[in-house]
């Protein structure tokens, strides 16, 4: 049987330096045709992602994906007409379609819609990425489709018209799919099988994230773009609520997208709620401080940049 490693799994191995200072290192990638000043951002949920968020990251030249849940999509996209990158997630209900046929039916401006379902490896996925290409693809718009764990399931997207692929199943801090179903894959190699056997395909990798070491990881696994939740949604800024626990400490909530607090019923639940001690950074902070630590990644990796998957060619060591 093959051995799946989660990120805390393995081991970076250093190489020799290619830079005089880590503040050299350049942190810029290349996703979706657009140059973004990280290759991180908040996943696409209710606790970690608003609209105020998302203006601001668009301004600041970082990527986002503004969730689906409990506001007007089209709303969004119309107020957001003036900023750099508009990018909104949708399903495969008829009202997602119904929302694309809106904005194609008027010169709108978007630039990324994500398909995000919890089991991508589905022909209705395919059948939605194949709409938004015919209403929009005029307009240069990339599709993100996911969640998918396999190669097979990455390149049945790609293969259907994806731009990109969102990879990870049960792997989130508040998620209990891998509990409640016994369906997951371990991140780092959920990713690294997908890039060996297509290296082609653009990868958001979605969960597992728990330090910043993670991101590059992440990268070394051959993703191109990494999703992190609990790390931002602890953040003051975030829209993930302010609690003060039993024990007089203050944490944020949150939560799955799969769970009851995001669905408000009981049916199909795959998440759970987890209290995170708040932190007092902001994501200016948090992002400044992500930098800061991949330039030092690319500087122990013996590169100088992470454009190209330039990473994924670092040697690691499984320490499990």
């Amino acid at each position: 049987m093959p051995r799946y490693y989660c990120y805390r799994d393995i081991s970076l191995i250093p190489d020799l330096g290619s830079i005089g200072s880590r503040s050299e290192a350049d942190t810029w990638q290349t996703f979706l045709d657009r140059e973004f000043r990280m290759p991180v951002c908040p996943s696409n949920m209710k606790c970690t992602i608003d609209a105020d968020i998302a203006k601001r990251l668009s301004a600041d030249g970082y990527f986002y994906i503004m969730h689906r849940f409990d506001h007007d999509q089209f709303d969004f996209v119309e107020k957001a007409q003036n900023w750099d990158f508009i990018s909104i997630s949708v399903g495969v209900k008829p009202e997602d379609i119904e929302l694309i046929k809106k904005i194609a039916a008027l010169p709108l401006k978007i630039h990324a819609i994500t398909i995000d379902v919890a089991h991508g490896h589905h022909p209705w996925v395919r059948q939605m990425v194949k709409t938004i290409n015919s209403h929009l693809g005029s307009r240069g718009v990339k599709i993100i489709a996911g969640n998918v764990a396999t190669a097979e399931g990455a390149k049945y997207l790609y293969d259907s018209g994806a731009d990109a692929v969102k990879v990870g199943i049960g792997q989130g801090m508040a998620c209990t799919t891998k509990d409640k179903t016994g369906f997951t894959l371990p991140m780092f190699s959920c990713v690294r099988n997908i890039y060996e056997k297509y290296p082609e395909i653009p990868l958001i990798a979605d969960g597992g994230v728990r330090c910043n070491g993670d991101i590059a990881k992440a990268l070394v696994a051959g993703a191109d773009m990494i999703m992190a939740g609990g790390t931002f949604a602890q953040l003051s800024d975030s829209p993930a609520k302010l609690i003060t626990g039993a024990d007089g400490k203050k944490y944020k909530e949150y939560y799955g997208s799969a769970s009851y607090h995001n669905k408000g019923h009981m049916k199909n639940i795959e998440g759970t709620l987890v209290c995170i001690p708040a932190e007092f950074a902001s994501y200016k902070d948090k992002l400044e401080e992500m930098k800061q630590d991949l330039q030092s990644s690319i500087s122990y990796s013996g590169k100088k940049n992470i454009k190209n998957k330039s990473l994924a060619l670092t040697k690691w060591a499984a320490i499990k």
